[in-house]
């Protein structure tokens, strides 16, 4: 990432954190984020990680339209407004204009934010032609796995300032889907200068976004530095320069805030939550998760694709002794896909019970009396929705050994994990989600839809014609109570069919220090720093 030379010198001065800080002085603000990982990349649009959304959508990116911080509420983003027509197929965004896309070393734009980035952006994934739709692996993960190449029957430019999606059916939570970051817009002429110029994927290793930030240097598992976007169309950002120095250990992160290294870090160890309460230096946030944790049952692999092997795995987990070992109370156990805060969900589902006899009748039903042996992968990282997966990992592996299941446990590199998943390699896989938009859509077909199945983030593989037939209705029903009959009746189908054993939703700390102010916990697990200031 190239940098003028005035910024070179200060990046000599500052290859600690703390000396940046101090190079920076008080003319420049800085805020440092402990961030828990490295991003997979910096174009949302080609992965799924929390950490690369962290790290791209939100300081460079913006949407249509965007969640109002704090709340699961739509608000205008890039479009000022729109219109949906009475079938709700047709839905005008009608654009901002004066937004600027920042500038680089290797771009400078000649026009400012339009339609033709809008229809770019969204046709790069959607048609397989575009002359970007293979680069940098060409993989859209969010957009296949919510079965967008069926849904948008087309994109026009109706002007420079206007851009119709039609849409092949009905779809309820279509406007919340924009919100996400898989809908984040791209310039087109930047992706038409770095394509001419014969590097492509500079588009998606060096963004150039229209967001409050702007990236201007980032040292792989060390740190991300960004400064304010001057021309940011929106509240311009209070402070100068955030920093996300990656950090994979949470003691070392609450180390860090607890020396003033860092003044915001997520998903604190559960151990240290009390300590963190009585510092008086600190102010520990906290919030419901709109999450869940589970173990994915790879259902294409034997002996997985049988249900009563499935059923008996989950049967022999002890889910109150992971709640306690793991979560030490921050969470509780789940029973169904969505957390209970969320709208439709189904509280008359029955969890299993923690049995391991019924789980050995179970497998010797299944003609597996002797048992079996079997991958059990766990993530290297911490999520919001699990706190210690080698933890959990061992647990599990405890359980299962008491009815004759020998789990060898996995792990690998965030986003190697996360690749060889994808690719279907596991058996079992550690994962976990927190909803990008407050529907639950977003979990049911993002995580469980057989098109997520195919090219998605369905990680157990599980394609099931009774579960698809509830999911798929409820997402074109316009009527409210409709659709949470047809959610609840899917919650059952899939307690019935365990493509996954399903774990935990945590509650989301955030530890923050007090010189910070204006910082939201997010419901939907994003880290804003457009609105945070920082007394020095």
């Amino acid at each position: 990432m190239s940098i003028t030379l005035a910024k070179k010198r200060v990046l000599k001065v500052g290859l600690s954190l703390i000396a940046l800080t101090v190079a920076a002085g008080v003319q420049a603000k800085t805020l440092v984020y402990c961030s828990e990982g490295s991003p997979e990349g910096f174009n949302p649009q080609l992965f799924t990680s929390g950490t690369t959304f962290d790290a791209s959508s939100v300081p460079i990116y913006n949407r249509l339209v965007e969640f109002k911080t704090g709340t699961t509420e739509v608000q205008p983003g890039l479009a000022e407004k729109w219109d949906v027509s009475e079938d709700g197929k047709t839905y005008t965004f009608h654009l901002r204009k004066g937004v600027k896309w920042q500038t680089t070393k290797d771009f400078k734009p000649t026009r400012d934010f339009n339609a033709d980035d809008v229809v770019f952006s969204f046709e790069r994934q959607l048609d397989k032609n575009n002359k970007y739709h293979n680069v940098s692996g060409g993989s859209y993960e969010y957009f296949e796995g919510m079965d967008m190449p069926k849904l948008i029957g087309k994109i026009e430019k109706v002007d420079d300032y206007t851009v119709r999606f039609t849409l092949t059916r009905p779809e309820a939570p279509f406007l919340a889907d924009l919100g996400m970051d898989f809908a984040s817009i791209l310039s087109a002429e930047y992706a038409d200068k770095m394509l001419a110029a014969g590097t492509p994927e500079k588009l998606d290793l060096n963004p150039v976004g229209t967001g409050p930030f702007q990236l201007l240097q980032y040292q792989k598992d060390s740190r991300i530095l960004y400064q304010a976007n001057k021309t940011y169309w929106g509240n311009k950002p209070k402070i100068d320069r955030l920093v996300f120095s990656i950090t994979p250990d949470a003691s070392v992160r609450y180390a860090k805030l607890q020396k003033g290294e860092c003044q915001v870090m997520p998903y604190p160890n559960p151990a240290d939550l009390a300590s963190m309460k009585q510092d008086k230096n600190i102010n520990l946030m906290s919030q419901p998760g709109l999450n869940v944790g589970y173990l994915a049952y790879n259902t294409e692999k034997k002996p997985l694709d049988n249900v009563k092997v499935r059923q008996a795995l989950t049967l022999a987990v002890n889910k109150k002794a992971i709640i306690d070992a793991v979560y030490h109370g921050a969470g509780v156990a789940a029973k169904n896909l969505i957390p209970p805060t969320m709208w439709s969900y189904n509280d008359a589902v029955q969890d299993y019970s923690y049995d391991p006899a019924k789980a050995k009748a179970l497998l010797k039903e299944a003609g597996m009396a002797d048992g079996f042996s079997i991958d059990l992968w766990a993530m290297p990282v911490q999520r919001p929705y699990n706190p210690n997966a080698r933890r959990m990992a061992e647990l599990i592996q405890a359980d299962w050994a008491k009815i004759g299941v020998k789990a060898k446990i996995v792990t690998f590199e965030w986003g190697e994990y996360l690749k060889r998943a994808k690719a279907g390699e596991h058996q079992t896989v550690m994962m976990g989600w927190t909803g990008d938009n407050g529907d639950p859509d977003n979990f049911f077909a993002t995580l469980f839809s057989c098109a997520a199945a195919k090219d998605g983030s369905n990680y157990s593989r599980w394609c099931d014609k009774s579960f698809e037939n509830l999911i798929q209705p409820a997402r074109s029903e316009s009527d409210h109570n409709k659709r949470v009959e047809l959610y609840k009746q899917a919650q059952v189908v899939m307690h019935d069919q365990s493509p996954a054993l399903i774990i935990a939703h945590s509650t989301v700390f955030e530890p923050v220090s007090k010189k910070v102010t204006g910082y939201v916990v997010d419901p939907l697990g994003k880290h804003h720093f457009d609105n945070v200031d920082i007394q020095e």
